[in-house]
């Protein structure tokens, strides 16, 4: 019977056609792409965008007050992919910071292009050079871009934390793709693509949220942004 059914459709006859001949309503066919998953709910994208949002809006002046430097960030994109995925579409001349999740045990990843890095890492040392020459980031280099990150992580997790009480912190920073080791191939993962703007130079930054990462406060994205929030009066007060 299925032998009969693909000879059918390699001829033509396909059962929508048929039904539409006969005057009947044409099934709605939908294409199934299994390489993007559905684990996160319309209203936990929406919620994580926009916490990423807020983010996007804080961080400049807190960057221009530690560093010195004036960065701009934007959400440009918001998709979902399997873990093997989203970590294939990081751009390969990247840095790589692997944070952990509190309180309870999860990771993720921020990742951000060398060219942005290696300006910032310039202007923080007291260079003034304009063209920076592309290079390999030494282990002082990458001590210098930990704590530059540690600002941006830090103020993420206070994002993160006004909606979910869940804070961030960075376990590694390396630029060997091969080392970072993060969440299982198959584990649904969210991808915001953020947009990293210094002086004359744009580049990417990408944080990928694997599902089991925020599964125990998933609930606290899955609230509509309308909703009425209870919150508690002692830690009000506190």
């Amino acid at each position: 019977e299925i032998e009969r059914m693909f000879e059918r459709a390699s001829d033509g006859q396909t059962p929508v056609e048929n039904e539409a001949r006969r005057g009947r309503r044409a099934r709605w066919l939908r294409t199934v792409d299994f390489t993007r998953p559905t684990k996160f709910s319309t209203d936990q994208e929406r919620r994580i965008r926009r916490t990423l949002d807020t983010f996007c809006e804080r961080v400049p002046t807190r960057m221009a007050a530690e560093h010195r430097t004036l960065f701009e960030f934007e959400v440009i994109d918001v998709v979902q992919y399997t873990w093997t995925d989203a970590f294939g579409l990081v751009p390969e001349e990247s840095v790589y910071m692997t944070l952990d999740t509190n309180p309870h045990p999860g990771r993720m990843l921020l990742t951000c292009e060398l060219p942005v890095i290696l300006i910032a890492l310039n202007r923080m040392l007291g260079g003034r050079d304009k063209n920076i020459k592309e290079r390999e980031l030494t282990d002082i280099d990458l001590m210098v871009v930990e704590r530059l990150f540690s600002t941006m992580v830090a103020e993420m997790s206070q994002a993160f934390f006004d909606i979910s009480e869940m804070t961030f912190g960075i376990s590694n920073v390396d630029t060997q793709a091969e080392t970072v080791q993060v969440a299982a191939g198959s584990e649904p993962t969210l991808q915001l693509t953020l947009e990293i703007r210094l002086e004359n130079t744009s580049a990417t930054m990408a944080l990928l949220i694997p599902h089991q990462a925020i599964a125990p406060v998933s609930h606290a994205f899955s609230r509509r942004d309308d909703g009425v929030t209870q919150h508690d009066p002692a830690q009000a007060a506190a």
